[in-house]
């Protein structure tokens, strides 16, 4: 065991993070990162979807601890509700997102800019054991509807979008990737490849938990654990939907129907994962009902027990956690 690896060796032990998506259920990931960080734990590296695209800016902009989940707690969401033009009414068969998302876009990059943080080359990872294009502390997973394939941010710029990562708003990558269907409107990124735009939305339709992202390809053991921190899916849960109360009864019925299957793809390719024993592992899974993914209209209470639940699930995860153990089983 190296000194940055597990429990009792060091004060401040090594870790990377894969947070995946869930809405407002994000103040859960922020629960347990805190929790990771009172435990002694410090993000290396960050992946994440959606909602843990936005967890994961944060930290690679240096937030942990109390200040990560003050922050967290504090955000608004409801705000983030700004209507676009009236064009996206469901029943006339628009789709380009019934919000605008700038307000939450703003808010990210008001966030981020406070520490010194808007563009990927402002955090950069310099570790040289990294293949080059990978040497960030921070990667979020989207889908490129014009390319059909998933897509990681910032290592994707330059191969398949011909541009400078160093020089990509972090904001805007975030953005991209809390994108959903139907409800956020799209990020548009030009391409200097195919001379074309390309349409970018919720990375959770590829990979809402994209735990293998961070592991070694090379064939040799890691130096630390990558953690991974997901929401255990609610879906279709008691209403059969994704979508807030005040949007159901006005979706026709082959809207629901394609969002049912966008539900399975992707609760049923989170729990994939989750079945193979070297990643049930290391993953803390959360189980909070106080709200579901899309309720923004969140009440403290609610808040603050999505919070709660997050803290308590690292506790219970730790508690039967051995790096060792772990090495030795998975990765031997």
């Amino acid at each position: 065991m190296t000194a940055t690896s597990g429990p009792g060796t060091d004060p401040e032990l090594a870790a990377d993070l894969v947070l995946s998506g869930g809405g407002v259920k994000g103040i859960s990931l922020a629960g347990a990162v805190a929790a990771l960080n009172d435990a002694g734990y410090r993000a290396k590296r960050v992946s994440g979807t959606s909602a843990g695209g936005i967890l994961g800016a944060m930290i690679a902009a240096g937030l942990a601890g109390e200040e990560l989940g003050k922050t967290a707690r504090a955000i608004d969401y409801l705000s983030f509700l700004d209507l676009a033009p009236l064009n996206w009414v469901p029943v006339l068969g628009a789709n380009d997102g019934i919000y605008a998302g700038e307000v939450a876009r703003e808010w990210i990059a008001d966030m981020l800019a406070a520490r010194g943080v808007r563009t990927f080359g402002d955090i950069p990872d310099p570790d040289p054991e990294l293949p080059p294009e990978q040497r960030y502390k921070l990667v979020v997973t989207c889908a490129d509807l014009t390319l059909g394939r998933m897509v990681r941010l910032p290592w994707d710029y330059r191969t398949v979008y011909g541009l400078d990562p160093d020089e990509q708003s972090v904001p805007d990558a975030v953005r991209a990737s809390m994108a959903v269907p139907l409800l956020f409107r799209p990020l548009v990124l030009p391409n200097r490849i195919t001379g074309r735009e390309s349409t970018l939305v919720d990375g959770g339709i590829v990979s809402n938990f994209p735990i293998d992202s961070l592991d070694r390809t090379d064939g040799r053991p890691p130096r630390w654990p990558t953690f991974g921190v997901t929401i255990v899916p609610d879906a279709p849960g008691p209403s059969g939907t994704f979508l807030p109360a005040w949007l159901r009864p006005i979706v026709p019925t082959p809207v629901r129907l394609l969002e049912q299957v966008a539900i399975t793809s992707v609760v049923g390719r989170d729990q994939a994962y989750l079945n193979q024993p070297a990643v049930r592992v290391r993953t803390v899974t959360v189980d909070s009902r106080a709200a579901n993914y899309f309720d923004f209209h969140l009440t403290q209470e609610q808040v603050d027990e999505l919070y709660a639940d997050g803290y308590r699930a690292v506790g219970e995860f730790l508690a039967g956690w051995d790096w060792d153990r772990y090495l030795d089983r998975h990765r031997s």
